[in-house]
Protein backbone atom coordinates (compact mmCIF):
# COMPACT_ATOMS: atom_id res chain seq x y z
CA UNK A 1 0.00 0.00 0.00
CA UNK A 2 2.61 2.52 0.50
CA UNK A 3 3.61 1.82 -2.68
CA UNK A 4 0.67 3.24 -3.83
CA UNK A 5 0.41 6.05 -1.69
CA UNK A 6 3.72 7.43 -3.01
CA UNK A 7 2.10 8.02 -6.61
CA UNK A 8 1.27 11.28 -7.28
CA UNK A 9 -2.72 11.65 -7.01
CA UNK A 10 -3.45 8.19 -5.32
CA UNK A 11 -4.28 9.51 -2.36
CA UNK A 12 -6.41 12.36 -3.05
CA UNK A 13 -8.16 10.30 -5.21
CA UNK A 14 -8.76 7.25 -2.62
CA UNK A 15 -9.98 10.33 0.01
CA UNK A 16 -12.18 11.31 -2.81
CA UNK A 17 -14.02 7.69 -3.27
CA UNK A 18 -13.94 8.09 0.25
CA UNK A 19 -16.28 10.88 0.63
CA UNK A 20 -18.11 10.23 -2.51
CA UNK A 21 -19.65 6.86 -1.30
CA UNK A 22 -19.53 8.70 2.16
CA UNK A 23 -22.18 11.46 1.45
CA UNK A 24 -24.09 9.82 -1.02
CA UNK A 25 -24.89 6.70 1.77
CA UNK A 26 -25.46 8.91 4.26
CA UNK A 27 -28.50 10.41 2.44
CA UNK A 28 -29.42 7.12 2.07
CA UNK A 29 -29.17 5.70 5.57
CA UNK A 30 -31.10 8.98 6.60
CA UNK A 31 -34.16 8.07 4.26
CA UNK A 32 -33.70 4.34 5.17
CA UNK A 33 -33.97 5.21 8.91
CA UNK A 34 -36.90 7.28 8.51
CA UNK A 35 -38.76 4.80 6.67
CA UNK A 36 -37.38 2.02 9.32
CA UNK A 37 -39.62 4.16 11.94
CA UNK A 38 -42.56 4.89 10.40
CA UNK A 39 -43.74 1.99 8.72
CA UNK A 40 -43.37 -2.40 9.08
CA UNK A 41 -43.53 -5.25 7.47
CA UNK A 42 -44.11 -5.55 3.59
CA UNK A 43 -44.33 -1.74 3.63
CA UNK A 44 -41.01 -1.43 5.01
CA UNK A 45 -39.68 -4.09 2.50
CA UNK A 46 -41.25 -2.29 -0.28
CA UNK A 47 -40.08 1.10 0.43
CA UNK A 48 -36.82 0.12 1.33
CA UNK A 49 -36.43 -1.75 -2.08
CA UNK A 50 -37.74 1.33 -3.86
CA UNK A 51 -34.94 3.49 -2.07
CA UNK A 52 -32.12 0.85 -3.47
CA UNK A 53 -34.27 1.16 -6.73
CA UNK A 54 -34.03 4.76 -7.48
CA UNK A 55 -29.81 4.57 -6.98
CA UNK A 56 -29.63 2.01 -9.51
CA UNK A 57 -31.83 3.26 -12.27
CA UNK A 58 -29.58 5.78 -13.41
CA UNK A 59 -26.47 3.58 -13.74
CA UNK A 60 -28.92 1.09 -15.76
CA UNK A 61 -30.21 4.03 -18.07
CA UNK A 62 -27.45 6.20 -18.48
CA UNK A 63 -24.51 3.82 -19.08
CA UNK A 64 -24.45 4.73 -22.59
CA UNK A 65 -23.41 8.74 -22.47
CA UNK A 66 -21.71 8.15 -19.40
CA UNK A 67 -19.18 5.80 -20.60
CA UNK A 68 -18.69 8.02 -23.34
CA UNK A 69 -17.62 10.66 -21.49
CA UNK A 70 -15.29 9.04 -19.59
CA UNK A 71 -13.42 7.45 -22.88
CA UNK A 72 -13.61 10.87 -24.61
CA UNK A 73 -12.53 13.42 -21.62
CA UNK A 74 -9.89 13.05 -19.31
CA UNK A 75 -11.09 11.30 -15.92
CA UNK A 76 -9.88 13.84 -13.52
CA UNK A 77 -11.89 16.48 -15.77
CA UNK A 78 -14.80 14.19 -15.43
CA UNK A 79 -14.88 13.53 -11.71
CA UNK A 80 -13.84 17.26 -11.06
CA UNK A 81 -17.66 18.38 -12.87
CA UNK A 82 -19.91 15.62 -10.82
CA UNK A 83 -17.94 17.02 -7.78
CA UNK A 84 -19.72 19.91 -8.41
CA UNK A 85 -22.58 18.55 -8.83
CA UNK A 86 -22.55 16.82 -5.36
CA UNK A 87 -21.88 20.06 -3.90
CA UNK A 88 -25.50 21.45 -5.75
CA UNK A 89 -27.47 18.53 -4.87
CA UNK A 90 -26.62 18.58 -1.20
CA UNK A 91 -27.49 22.09 -0.67
CA UNK A 92 -30.93 20.91 -1.98
CA UNK A 93 -31.04 18.04 0.14
CA UNK A 94 -30.24 20.27 2.92
CA UNK A 95 -33.44 22.59 2.42
CA UNK A 96 -35.71 19.78 2.30
CA UNK A 97 -34.83 18.66 5.13
CA UNK A 98 -35.01 21.29 7.13
CA UNK A 99 -38.38 21.83 5.38
CA UNK A 100 -39.78 18.52 6.04
CA UNK A 101 -40.44 17.18 2.56
CA UNK A 102 -39.75 13.83 2.97
CA UNK A 103 -40.86 13.02 -0.44
CA UNK A 104 -38.71 15.52 -2.24
CA UNK A 105 -36.12 14.42 -0.50
CA UNK A 106 -36.31 10.96 -1.22
CA UNK A 107 -36.38 12.23 -4.67
CA UNK A 108 -33.35 13.73 -4.38
CA UNK A 109 -31.61 9.73 -3.69
CA UNK A 110 -32.47 9.23 -7.52
CA UNK A 111 -30.48 12.74 -8.22
CA UNK A 112 -27.42 11.68 -6.02
CA UNK A 113 -27.07 8.50 -7.82
CA UNK A 114 -27.38 10.22 -11.37
CA UNK A 115 -24.46 12.22 -10.35
CA UNK A 116 -22.77 9.00 -8.99
CA UNK A 117 -23.71 7.36 -12.38
CA UNK A 118 -21.83 9.74 -14.46
CA UNK A 119 -18.98 9.61 -11.34
CA UNK A 120 -18.53 6.24 -11.40
CA UNK A 121 -17.04 5.09 -15.28
CA UNK A 122 -14.35 7.91 -14.84
CA UNK A 123 -13.63 7.00 -10.87
CA UNK A 124 -12.98 2.95 -12.12
CA UNK A 125 -11.47 3.64 -15.23
CA UNK A 126 -8.69 6.02 -13.50
CA UNK A 127 -7.50 3.07 -11.40
CA UNK A 128 -5.49 1.73 -14.27
CA UNK A 129 -4.42 5.02 -15.53
CA UNK A 130 -2.77 6.11 -12.39
CA UNK A 131 -2.07 2.95 -10.68
CA UNK A 132 -0.48 0.75 -13.71
CA UNK A 133 -1.44 -2.74 -14.64
CA UNK A 134 0.92 -4.40 -12.72
CA UNK A 135 -0.59 -3.26 -9.41
CA UNK A 136 -4.35 -3.34 -10.55
CA UNK A 137 -5.78 -6.05 -8.03
CA UNK A 138 -3.69 -4.44 -5.21
CA UNK A 139 -4.75 -0.62 -6.73
CA UNK A 140 -8.67 -2.26 -6.59
CA UNK A 141 -8.19 -3.93 -3.16
CA UNK A 142 -7.51 -0.26 -1.73
CA UNK A 143 -10.19 1.38 -3.53
CA UNK A 144 -12.57 -1.25 -2.56
CA UNK A 145 -11.69 -1.22 1.20
CA UNK A 146 -11.65 2.16 0.85
CA UNK A 147 -15.37 2.65 -0.21
CA UNK A 148 -16.38 -0.07 2.12
CA UNK A 149 -14.73 1.94 4.99
CA UNK A 150 -16.38 4.74 3.77
CA UNK A 151 -20.13 2.86 3.77
CA UNK A 152 -19.21 1.61 7.31
CA UNK A 153 -18.33 4.76 8.58
CA UNK A 154 -21.46 6.21 6.98
CA UNK A 155 -23.55 3.50 8.15
CA UNK A 156 -22.38 4.15 11.59
CA UNK A 157 -22.22 8.20 11.87
CA UNK A 158 -25.49 9.08 10.06
CA UNK A 159 -27.88 5.94 12.00
CA UNK A 160 -25.62 7.47 15.32
CA UNK A 161 -26.76 11.13 14.50
CA UNK A 162 -30.33 10.44 13.41
CA UNK A 163 -30.95 8.66 16.54
CA UNK A 164 -28.93 11.76 18.94
CA UNK A 165 -31.16 13.97 16.77
CA UNK A 166 -34.37 11.95 17.72
CA UNK A 167 -34.16 10.50 21.25
CA UNK A 168 -36.57 12.27 23.31
CA UNK A 169 -38.33 14.14 20.44
CA UNK A 170 -42.16 13.24 20.05
CA UNK A 171 -42.77 12.66 15.95
CA UNK A 172 -45.76 11.39 13.79
CA UNK A 173 -44.68 11.26 10.52
CA UNK A 174 -41.69 11.50 8.24
CA UNK A 175 -42.21 15.23 8.39
CA UNK A 176 -41.57 15.35 11.50
CA UNK A 177 -38.91 13.34 11.87
CA UNK A 178 -36.94 15.36 8.89
CA UNK A 179 -37.25 18.32 10.43
CA UNK A 180 -35.65 16.82 13.95
CA UNK A 181 -32.66 15.91 12.16
CA UNK A 182 -32.16 17.76 9.70
CA UNK A 183 -28.53 19.17 10.62
CA UNK A 184 -27.93 16.01 8.99
CA UNK A 185 -27.81 17.41 5.64
CA UNK A 186 -24.69 20.22 6.73
CA UNK A 187 -22.64 16.83 7.36
CA UNK A 188 -23.17 15.95 3.59
CA UNK A 189 -22.22 19.16 2.35
CA UNK A 190 -19.36 19.51 4.20
CA UNK A 191 -18.45 15.93 2.69
CA UNK A 192 -19.05 17.03 -0.80
CA UNK A 193 -17.69 20.23 -0.31
CA UNK A 194 -13.98 18.54 0.29
CA UNK A 195 -14.87 16.42 -2.52
CA UNK A 196 -14.75 18.86 -5.08
CA UNK A 197 -11.45 20.25 -3.17
CA UNK A 198 -9.64 16.80 -3.73
CA UNK A 199 -11.00 16.70 -6.79
CA UNK A 200 -8.85 19.59 -8.19
CA UNK A 201 -5.51 17.67 -6.78
CA UNK A 202 -5.88 14.82 -9.24
CA UNK A 203 -3.16 14.38 -12.09
CA UNK A 204 -4.24 14.19 -15.32
CA UNK A 205 -3.61 10.56 -16.90
CA UNK A 206 -4.85 11.22 -20.27
CA UNK A 207 -5.73 13.51 -23.39
CA UNK A 208 -9.17 14.45 -24.61
CA UNK A 209 -10.15 12.25 -27.45
CA UNK A 210 -10.60 14.44 -29.97
CA UNK A 211 -12.08 12.34 -32.95
CA UNK A 212 -14.94 11.06 -30.87
CA UNK A 213 -18.56 11.94 -31.24
CA UNK A 214 -21.44 11.40 -29.30
CA UNK A 215 -24.88 10.48 -32.17
CA UNK A 216 -27.83 11.16 -30.47
CA UNK A 217 -29.64 9.75 -32.90
CA UNK A 218 -27.69 6.34 -32.66
CA UNK A 219 -28.43 6.79 -28.46
CA UNK A 220 -31.90 7.06 -29.35
CA UNK A 221 -31.99 4.28 -31.55
CA UNK A 222 -30.06 1.75 -29.29
CA UNK A 223 -27.59 1.79 -31.33
CA UNK A 224 -25.06 2.77 -29.15
CA UNK A 225 -26.11 0.41 -26.66
CA UNK A 226 -26.18 -2.44 -28.59
CA UNK A 227 -22.64 -1.91 -29.24
CA UNK A 228 -21.30 -1.11 -26.06
CA UNK A 229 -23.02 -4.33 -25.22
CA UNK A 230 -21.28 -5.82 -28.20
CA UNK A 231 -17.89 -4.61 -26.51
CA UNK A 232 -18.41 -6.33 -22.91
CA UNK A 233 -19.62 -9.57 -24.85
CA UNK A 234 -16.59 -9.67 -27.35
CA UNK A 235 -14.30 -10.59 -23.92
CA UNK A 236 -16.03 -14.44 -22.33
CA UNK A 237 -13.91 -12.90 -19.45
CA UNK A 238 -15.42 -9.69 -19.26
CA UNK A 239 -19.04 -10.66 -19.25
CA UNK A 240 -18.50 -13.57 -17.26
CA UNK A 241 -16.79 -11.59 -14.43
CA UNK A 242 -19.71 -8.79 -14.68
CA UNK A 243 -22.57 -11.53 -14.64
CA UNK A 244 -20.44 -13.14 -11.71
CA UNK A 245 -20.34 -9.31 -9.77
CA UNK A 246 -24.03 -8.76 -11.06
CA UNK A 247 -25.43 -11.72 -9.10
CA UNK A 248 -23.17 -11.00 -5.74
CA UNK A 249 -24.57 -7.23 -5.46
CA UNK A 250 -28.22 -8.46 -6.22
CA UNK A 251 -28.31 -10.33 -3.33
CA UNK A 252 -26.40 -7.94 -1.42
CA UNK A 253 -29.76 -5.55 -2.91
CA UNK A 254 -32.33 -7.97 -1.56
CA UNK A 255 -30.38 -8.61 1.70
CA UNK A 256 -30.50 -4.58 2.22
CA UNK A 257 -34.11 -4.19 1.56
CA UNK A 258 -35.49 -7.44 3.51
CA UNK A 259 -32.82 -7.50 6.65
CA UNK A 260 -34.72 -4.65 8.36
CA UNK A 261 -38.14 -6.31 8.67
CA UNK A 262 -36.71 -9.72 9.03
CA UNK A 263 -34.81 -8.40 12.18
CA UNK A 264 -38.31 -6.52 13.17
CA UNK A 265 -40.11 -9.29 12.87
CA UNK A 266 -37.91 -12.03 13.84
CA UNK A 267 -35.60 -10.61 16.90
CA UNK A 268 -37.48 -8.03 18.18
CA UNK A 269 -34.75 -5.17 16.89
CA UNK A 270 -36.18 -1.94 17.11
CA UNK A 271 -33.45 0.32 16.90
CA UNK A 272 -32.16 1.53 13.44
CA UNK A 273 -28.64 1.45 14.73
CA UNK A 274 -28.19 -2.12 15.90
CA UNK A 275 -29.83 -3.36 12.43
CA UNK A 276 -27.55 -0.97 10.86
CA UNK A 277 -24.97 -2.60 12.29
CA UNK A 278 -25.43 -6.02 11.33
CA UNK A 279 -25.56 -4.66 8.01
CA UNK A 280 -22.58 -2.95 8.36
CA UNK A 281 -20.70 -5.88 9.06
CA UNK A 282 -21.37 -6.99 5.31
CA UNK A 283 -19.25 -3.89 4.86
CA UNK A 284 -16.45 -4.73 7.47
CA UNK A 285 -16.01 -8.45 5.50
CA UNK A 286 -15.98 -7.14 2.41
CA UNK A 287 -13.00 -4.48 3.29
CA UNK A 288 -11.32 -7.56 5.16
CA UNK A 289 -11.74 -9.82 2.23
CA UNK A 290 -10.60 -6.91 -0.21
CA UNK A 291 -7.35 -6.25 1.56
CA UNK A 292 -6.87 -10.25 1.56
CA UNK A 293 -7.64 -10.11 -1.94
CA UNK A 294 -4.81 -7.16 -2.51
CA UNK A 295 -2.39 -9.15 -0.76
CA UNK A 296 -2.78 -12.43 -2.44
CA UNK A 297 -2.67 -10.67 -5.77
CA UNK A 298 0.40 -8.83 -5.35
CA UNK A 299 1.93 -7.94 -8.60
CA UNK A 300 -0.93 -10.47 -10.13
CA UNK A 301 -4.37 -11.45 -9.88
CA UNK A 302 -5.38 -14.16 -8.17
CA UNK A 303 -8.47 -16.08 -10.00
CA UNK A 304 -8.62 -18.73 -7.51
CA UNK A 305 -10.32 -16.67 -4.90
CA UNK A 306 -13.54 -16.36 -7.13
CA UNK A 307 -14.76 -20.38 -7.04
CA UNK A 308 -14.05 -19.71 -3.16
CA UNK A 309 -15.50 -17.09 -2.54
CA UNK A 310 -18.95 -18.09 -4.14
CA UNK A 311 -19.31 -20.85 -2.82
CA UNK A 312 -18.50 -19.37 1.01
CA UNK A 313 -21.42 -17.25 -0.23
CA UNK A 314 -23.82 -19.47 -1.12
CA UNK A 315 -22.72 -20.96 2.24
CA UNK A 316 -23.71 -18.02 4.49
CA UNK A 317 -26.63 -17.25 2.64
CA UNK A 318 -28.04 -21.09 3.51
CA UNK A 319 -27.90 -20.57 7.34
CA UNK A 320 -29.04 -16.94 7.69
CA UNK A 321 -32.73 -17.93 8.30
CA UNK A 322 -32.06 -20.48 11.05
CA UNK A 323 -29.97 -17.97 13.02
CA UNK A 324 -31.99 -16.66 16.02
CA UNK A 325 -29.39 -13.71 17.62
CA UNK A 326 -28.50 -10.65 16.12
CA UNK A 327 -25.00 -11.14 17.06
CA UNK A 328 -24.72 -14.58 15.83
CA UNK A 329 -26.12 -12.95 12.54
CA UNK A 330 -23.77 -10.17 12.71
CA UNK A 331 -20.94 -12.58 12.57
CA UNK A 332 -22.97 -14.73 9.79
CA UNK A 333 -22.92 -11.77 7.79
CA UNK A 334 -19.54 -10.29 8.39
CA UNK A 335 -18.18 -13.65 6.94
CA UNK A 336 -20.58 -13.41 3.31
CA UNK A 337 -18.81 -10.09 3.58
CA UNK A 338 -15.33 -11.48 3.65
CA UNK A 339 -16.02 -14.01 1.07
CA UNK A 340 -17.85 -11.64 -1.45
CA UNK A 341 -14.89 -9.13 -1.29
CA UNK A 342 -12.03 -12.56 -1.79
CA UNK A 343 -15.13 -12.68 -4.99
CA UNK A 344 -15.38 -9.09 -6.33
CA UNK A 345 -11.63 -7.94 -6.36
CA UNK A 346 -10.40 -10.57 -8.52
CA UNK A 347 -13.20 -10.66 -10.87
CA UNK A 348 -13.17 -6.05 -11.14
CA UNK A 349 -9.14 -6.48 -11.88
CA UNK A 350 -10.15 -8.80 -14.83
CA UNK A 351 -12.57 -6.69 -16.57
CA UNK A 352 -10.29 -3.42 -15.84
CA UNK A 353 -6.69 -5.84 -17.44
CA UNK A 354 -8.94 -7.13 -20.43
CA UNK A 355 -10.38 -3.55 -21.41
CA UNK A 356 -8.39 -2.42 -23.73
CA UNK A 357 -7.35 1.58 -22.49
CA UNK A 358 -9.37 3.50 -25.35
CA UNK A 359 -12.75 1.16 -24.43
CA UNK A 360 -12.54 0.91 -20.88
CA UNK A 361 -15.11 3.39 -19.72
CA UNK A 362 -17.57 1.62 -22.18
CA UNK A 363 -17.00 -1.46 -20.78
CA UNK A 364 -16.98 0.02 -17.07
CA UNK A 365 -20.44 1.77 -17.90
CA UNK A 366 -21.64 -1.82 -19.53
CA UNK A 367 -20.42 -3.52 -16.22
CA UNK A 368 -22.70 -0.61 -14.53
CA UNK A 369 -26.23 -1.55 -16.81
CA UNK A 370 -25.73 -5.26 -16.52
CA UNK A 371 -24.92 -5.36 -13.01
CA UNK A 372 -27.73 -2.72 -11.69
CA UNK A 373 -30.03 -3.97 -14.74
CA UNK A 374 -30.06 -7.47 -13.12
CA UNK A 375 -30.16 -5.62 -9.28
CA UNK A 376 -32.96 -3.87 -10.05
CA UNK A 377 -34.85 -6.95 -11.67
CA UNK A 378 -34.04 -8.57 -7.95
CA UNK A 379 -35.62 -5.44 -6.36
CA UNK A 380 -38.43 -5.64 -8.57
CA UNK A 381 -38.96 -9.62 -7.33
CA UNK A 382 -38.01 -8.02 -3.77
CA UNK A 383 -41.33 -5.52 -4.42
CA UNK A 384 -43.26 -8.39 -5.89
CA UNK A 385 -43.05 -10.87 -3.34
CA UNK A 386 -43.84 -7.69 -0.69
CA UNK A 387 -46.73 -7.43 -2.52
CA UNK A 388 -47.94 -10.79 -2.56
CA UNK A 389 -46.99 -11.34 1.10
CA UNK A 390 -44.66 -13.76 0.78
CA UNK A 391 -41.51 -11.98 1.28
CA UNK A 392 -40.31 -15.35 3.33
CA UNK A 393 -39.18 -16.87 0.61
CA UNK A 394 -36.86 -14.20 -0.01
CA UNK A 395 -33.80 -16.01 1.44
CA UNK A 396 -34.49 -19.20 0.33
CA UNK A 397 -34.29 -17.66 -3.08
CA UNK A 398 -31.04 -16.30 -2.66
CA UNK A 399 -29.83 -19.44 -1.34
CA UNK A 400 -30.73 -21.30 -4.23
CA UNK A 401 -29.38 -18.16 -6.89
CA UNK A 402 -25.85 -18.43 -4.90
CA UNK A 403 -25.56 -21.96 -5.36
CA UNK A 404 -26.46 -21.75 -9.10
CA UNK A 405 -23.91 -19.13 -8.91
CA UNK A 406 -21.00 -21.06 -7.22
CA UNK A 407 -21.70 -24.26 -9.29
CA UNK A 408 -21.10 -22.01 -12.58
CA UNK A 409 -18.02 -20.54 -11.15
CA UNK A 410 -16.60 -23.86 -10.21
CA UNK A 411 -17.97 -25.11 -13.85
CA UNK A 412 -16.26 -22.19 -15.69
CA UNK A 413 -12.95 -22.11 -13.55
CA UNK A 414 -11.84 -25.80 -12.60
CA UNK A 415 -8.53 -25.18 -12.88
CA UNK A 416 -8.59 -21.61 -10.94
CA UNK A 417 -9.96 -23.75 -8.11
CA UNK A 418 -7.89 -26.81 -8.15
CA UNK A 419 -4.80 -24.93 -9.38
CA UNK A 420 -5.21 -22.72 -6.05
CA UNK A 421 -6.01 -25.50 -3.85
CA UNK A 422 -2.47 -26.76 -4.74
CA UNK A 423 -0.97 -23.44 -5.04
CA UNK A 424 -2.12 -22.70 -1.05
CA UNK A 425 0.22 -26.09 -0.25
CA UNK A 426 2.85 -24.15 -2.66
CA UNK A 427 3.12 -20.99 -0.77
CA UNK A 428 3.81 -22.56 2.39
CA UNK A 429 6.71 -23.61 0.84
CA UNK A 430 7.34 -21.44 -1.82
CA UNK A 431 7.44 -17.24 -2.03
CA UNK A 432 6.35 -15.96 -5.42
CA UNK A 433 7.80 -12.67 -6.93
CA UNK A 434 6.39 -11.72 -10.55
CA UNK A 435 7.47 -9.03 -12.58
CA UNK A 436 7.01 -8.31 -16.37
CA UNK A 437 3.00 -8.52 -15.33
CA UNK A 438 2.42 -6.08 -17.99
CA UNK A 439 3.67 -7.58 -20.64
CA UNK A 440 1.41 -10.11 -20.64
CA UNK A 441 -1.36 -9.57 -23.86
CA UNK A 442 -4.63 -8.72 -22.36
CA UNK A 443 -6.60 -10.57 -25.71
CA UNK A 444 -5.82 -12.83 -28.08
CA UNK A 445 -3.76 -16.02 -28.83
CA UNK A 446 -0.63 -16.63 -26.67
CA UNK A 447 2.07 -19.04 -26.61
CA UNK A 448 3.63 -18.83 -23.89
CA UNK A 449 7.14 -20.32 -23.40
CA UNK A 450 9.84 -20.44 -20.68
CA UNK A 451 12.27 -22.97 -19.02
CA UNK A 452 11.40 -25.24 -16.37
CA UNK A 453 13.03 -24.47 -12.51
CA UNK A 454 10.85 -26.26 -9.95
CA UNK A 455 8.35 -29.27 -9.91
CA UNK A 456 5.32 -26.68 -10.06
CA UNK A 457 6.15 -24.77 -12.96
CA UNK A 458 2.95 -24.96 -14.31
CA UNK A 459 1.39 -24.29 -10.73
CA UNK A 460 3.51 -20.87 -10.79
CA UNK A 461 3.07 -19.84 -14.48
CA UNK A 462 -0.41 -20.19 -13.87
CA UNK A 463 -0.10 -18.18 -10.40
CA UNK A 464 1.38 -14.94 -12.07
CA UNK A 465 -0.96 -15.18 -15.22
CA UNK A 466 -3.86 -13.10 -15.28
CA UNK A 467 -5.81 -15.60 -17.88
CA UNK A 468 -6.15 -18.87 -17.33
CA UNK A 469 -3.86 -21.58 -19.47
CA UNK A 470 -3.58 -24.75 -21.11
CA UNK A 471 -0.27 -26.60 -20.64
CA UNK A 472 1.64 -28.43 -23.05
CA UNK A 473 3.69 -31.42 -21.17
CA UNK A 474 5.55 -34.14 -22.85
CA UNK A 475 3.99 -37.77 -22.74
CA UNK A 476 6.63 -39.11 -22.69
CA UNK A 477 7.09 -39.02 -19.05
CA UNK A 478 3.24 -39.27 -18.56
CA UNK A 479 3.65 -42.28 -16.24
CA UNK A 480 5.86 -40.41 -13.79
CA UNK A 481 3.54 -37.43 -13.37
CA UNK A 482 1.99 -37.59 -9.80
CA UNK A 483 -0.66 -35.35 -10.64
CA UNK A 484 -1.84 -36.78 -14.09
CA UNK A 485 -5.82 -37.22 -13.87
CA UNK A 486 -5.43 -33.41 -12.50
CA UNK A 487 -3.65 -32.39 -15.46
CA UNK A 488 -6.46 -34.14 -17.40
CA UNK A 489 -8.63 -32.42 -15.93
CA UNK A 490 -7.60 -28.86 -16.45
CA UNK A 491 -7.00 -29.70 -20.06
CA UNK A 492 -3.12 -30.50 -20.50
CA UNK A 493 -2.19 -31.12 -23.86
CA UNK A 494 0.30 -34.00 -24.60
CA UNK A 495 2.82 -33.57 -26.84
CA UNK A 496 5.70 -36.32 -27.97
CA UNK A 497 8.26 -34.04 -29.46
CA UNK A 498 8.75 -30.96 -31.85
CA UNK A 499 7.49 -32.59 -34.30
CA UNK A 500 4.27 -34.34 -32.87
CA UNK A 501 1.53 -32.46 -35.84
CA UNK A 502 -1.07 -33.79 -33.56
CA UNK A 503 -0.28 -31.44 -30.89
CA UNK A 504 0.94 -28.96 -32.76
CA UNK A 505 -2.31 -28.90 -34.78
CA UNK A 506 -4.35 -28.56 -31.03
CA UNK A 507 -2.36 -25.45 -30.09
CA UNK A 508 -2.91 -23.97 -33.54
CA UNK A 509 -6.62 -24.43 -32.71
CA UNK A 510 -6.67 -23.16 -29.52
CA UNK A 511 -4.67 -20.26 -30.16
CA UNK A 512 -6.72 -19.03 -33.32
CA UNK A 513 -9.75 -19.40 -30.46
CA UNK A 514 -7.66 -16.59 -28.36
CA UNK A 515 -6.57 -18.77 -25.81
CA UNK A 516 -3.00 -18.80 -23.92
CA UNK A 517 -0.84 -21.74 -24.11
CA UNK A 518 2.06 -22.44 -21.96
CA UNK A 519 4.70 -24.89 -23.20
CA UNK A 520 7.58 -26.70 -21.03
CA UNK A 521 9.03 -29.04 -23.93
CA UNK A 522 11.86 -30.17 -21.51
CA UNK A 523 11.70 -30.49 -17.73
CA UNK A 524 15.52 -30.94 -17.13
CA UNK A 525 16.31 -27.61 -15.35
CA UNK A 526 19.72 -26.60 -14.81
CA UNK A 527 21.68 -27.60 -18.51
CA UNK A 528 22.27 -24.96 -20.66
CA UNK A 529 22.39 -28.20 -23.81
CA UNK A 530 18.80 -28.92 -22.88
CA UNK A 531 17.81 -24.91 -22.50
CA UNK A 532 19.12 -24.44 -25.64
CA UNK A 533 16.65 -28.17 -27.31
CA UNK A 534 13.56 -26.01 -25.11
CA UNK A 535 14.26 -22.77 -27.30
CA UNK A 536 14.26 -24.43 -30.55
CA UNK A 537 11.41 -26.83 -29.61
CA UNK A 538 9.61 -23.32 -28.55
CA UNK A 539 10.94 -21.65 -31.79
CA UNK A 540 9.34 -25.17 -33.84
CA UNK A 541 6.01 -25.06 -31.77
CA UNK A 542 5.82 -21.26 -32.09
CA UNK A 543 6.28 -21.56 -36.03
CA UNK A 544 3.85 -24.82 -36.35
CA UNK A 545 0.78 -22.34 -35.26
CA UNK A 546 1.88 -19.24 -37.11
CA UNK A 547 -0.43 -20.35 -39.48
CA UNK A 548 -3.32 -19.47 -36.94
CA UNK A 549 -3.33 -16.28 -38.04
CA UNK A 550 -2.88 -14.42 -34.91
CA UNK A 551 -1.30 -14.70 -31.11
CA UNK A 552 1.95 -14.23 -29.69
CA UNK A 553 4.95 -15.72 -28.42
CA UNK A 554 5.92 -14.71 -24.90
CA UNK A 555 8.97 -15.80 -23.43
CA UNK A 556 9.25 -16.24 -19.23
CA UNK A 557 11.58 -17.25 -17.37
CA UNK A 558 11.05 -19.16 -13.97
CA UNK A 559 14.02 -19.52 -11.78
CA UNK A 560 14.40 -20.75 -8.35
CA UNK A 561 16.20 -17.74 -6.09
CA UNK A 562 17.04 -20.09 -3.16
CA UNK A 563 15.91 -19.72 0.52
CA UNK A 564 14.02 -16.31 2.34
CA UNK A 565 12.39 -16.48 5.31
CA UNK A 566 11.97 -20.83 5.49
CA UNK A 567 10.47 -20.65 2.05
CA UNK A 568 11.95 -21.68 -1.30
CA UNK A 569 11.85 -18.33 -3.74
CA UNK A 570 10.61 -18.54 -6.79
CA UNK A 571 10.93 -15.52 -9.73
CA UNK A 572 8.29 -15.55 -12.23
CA UNK A 573 9.40 -13.47 -15.42
CA UNK A 574 7.35 -12.47 -18.53
CA UNK A 575 9.46 -10.66 -21.35
CA UNK A 576 7.98 -8.52 -23.95
CA UNK A 577 5.67 -10.66 -26.66
CA UNK A 578 7.42 -11.55 -30.24
CA UNK A 579 6.05 -12.94 -33.59
CA UNK A 580 4.64 -16.23 -33.71
CA UNK A 581 7.36 -17.16 -35.82
CA UNK A 582 10.51 -15.78 -33.82
CA UNK A 583 13.64 -18.17 -34.46
CA UNK A 584 15.08 -19.89 -32.22
CA UNK A 585 17.98 -17.45 -31.21
CA UNK A 586 15.91 -14.63 -30.59
CA UNK A 587 13.71 -16.86 -28.25
CA UNK A 588 16.76 -18.09 -26.60
CA UNK A 589 18.34 -14.74 -25.81
CA UNK A 590 14.85 -13.40 -24.50
CA UNK A 591 14.75 -16.17 -22.15
CA UNK A 592 18.14 -16.35 -21.21
CA UNK A 593 17.93 -12.39 -20.44
CA UNK A 594 14.84 -12.65 -18.45
CA UNK A 595 16.87 -15.37 -16.43
CA UNK A 596 20.12 -13.24 -15.76
CA UNK A 597 17.92 -10.01 -14.61
CA UNK A 598 15.80 -12.01 -12.18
Amino acid sequence: MDNLLKIKGFLPYIVMIFLNAFVDLGHKITVQNTVFKTYDGDALILLTAIVNALILLPFALLFTPSGYLSDKYPKHRVMRVTAWGAVGLTGMITLFYHLGWFWAAFAMTLLLAVQSAFYSPAKYGYIREIAGKERLARANGLAQATTTIAILAGTFLFSVLFELYLAGSAYANERDILQTIAPIGWFLMAGAALELCLAYRLPATSQTAETMRFDWRKYHTGHYLRTNLKTVKSSETIFLSIIGLALFWSIGQVLLAAFPSFAKENLGVLDARVVQGMLACAGIGIMLGSIIAGRVSKNYIETGLIPIGSIGVAICLFILPGLESPLAHGVNILLLGLLGGLFIIPLNALIQYHAGERIIGRVLAGNNLIQNTVMLSFLALTVAFSLMEISHLLFPLLTVVALAGASYTVFKLPQSLVRFIVAIGARRRCQLEVSGFRNIPETGGVLMVGNPSTGLDWAFAQIASPRPLRFVLDQTRSRQWRLRKFLDFIGAIPVSGADDKAAVAAIAALIKKGEAVCLFPEDFPGRSSQLEALQRAGASEARGVADAGTGALLPFHLRDLGQAQGKAKVAVAFGEPLPMDANADELQRRIKALGAAS
